[in-house]
């Protein structure tokens, strides 16, 4: 087995833990609760989510566009709002360290982009996305040191998951070696821009206003749910969730950030573990609700990248007379 497979199968299983964990809070809380709670969320809160939820999906559509517009011509925001939601679908089925990165790097290939150029937009947008949410951490690190003890009762299969999840992680990878060469590819990816700090500043900006909209989706939710929360609570104990869903235990953080989240919003942020659970469904699935634009687009950029690589490769083939059958 490879490497590749073996990282794979073990986000497979680091996703199932942490389902199955979240399935036993579900059980412990119970099922008609949890639906009652949903229940009583009023439909046009869900449709003003949802629609808080696309505007941040547009931003950090926008960031990226920055970056890249800035750096090299040749793709409109059209063609940015395209690639980003194909990405955003793609990424509910990739790990959270790849997300739709692969597929928006190949869409931009098709559109004739540099190919490094674009790898090193992909890699800045990342960066100036973990930089923005960085800014709240220090109010999410405050929340958590002056909390009180945390139940150890109550959370113990979130121990037992996490140990596991990090002891598989580190087993199956080197993970100084991988810090150094991604601090090599972010360096190299940032001295593009790092005469162009108005793109930079343009993409923070972007990147606030998709947190915004997130945090106010969230704030939305929980007063709907009859749960008081600050603002600045939310954001964070949001930016926490954020990066422990990086860490490369699931898939696209599946299950990773709906534990956090009930765990961390519960706990620390006071809210009932069965408003908490709520809270991470709830947000789950305005995420993946918000993606699904990209299903449209999805399918034309890949149609798109294969029929470029087969005309790439017809000269060759005629030359050989080999015969060749696209796989379906």
């Amino acid at each position: 087995m490879t490497g590749r497979s073996t990282r794979s199968m073990l986000r497979t299983i680091g996703t199932v833990l942490a389902l199955l964990l979240l399935v036993y809070w579900l059980s412990q809380q119970g099922w008609h609760q949890i639906l009652e709670a949903i229940r009583l969320i009023p439909i046009e809160i869900f449709i003003l989510a949802f629609g808080i939820m696309m505007i941040s999906r547009v931003a950090v559509t926008a960031r990226w566009y920055v970056l890249l517009r800035s750096a090299q011509g040749g793709i409109t925001l059209g063609q940015a709002l395209r690639l980003t939601f194909a990405g955003l679908f793609a990424s509910n089925f990739l790990p959270t360290t790849i997300g739709g990165d692969v597929v928006r790097l190949a869409g931009g290939m098709n559109l004739k982009l540099d190919s490094a150029m674009c790898a090193a937009s992909l890699i800045t947008d990342r960066v100036v996305g973990v930089i923005g949410m960085a800014t709240l951490l220090p109010i999410g690190l405050y929340h958590l040191l002056n909390s009180a003890p945390f139940s150890v009762t109550q959370f113990r299969p979130v121990s037992f998951t996490m140990v596991a999840l990090t002891s598989v992680s580190t087993w199956t990878r080197n993970a100084w070696g991988k810090i150094l060469v991604f601090i090599q590819s972010v360096i190299q990816a940032l001295m593009i821009w790092v005469r162009n700090p108005r793109a930079i500043l343009g993409a923070l900006m972007f990147t606030w206003t998709h947190m915004l909209c997130l945090f106010v989706t969230l704030w939305l939710l929980l007063r709907s749910m009859g749960e008081e929360m600050s603002f600045w609570s939310i954001g964070g104990l949001w930016s926490i969730v954020y990066f422990v869903t990086l860490l490369p235990f699931s898939i696209n953080g599946l299950g990773i950030q709906e534990v956090t989240l009930t765990f961390f919003f519960s706990n620390i942020g006071g809210i009932s573990l069965e408003n908490g659970l709520t809270l991470a469904l709830l947000i789950r699935t305005l995420m993946m609700l918000a993606s699904l634009p990209g299903i449209a687009f999805l399918p034309m950029i890949m149609t798109a990248v294969r029929d470029r690589q087969e005309t790439e490769l017809s000269p060759t083939i005629s030359t050989t007379n080999a015969i060749s059958h696209p796989e379906s």
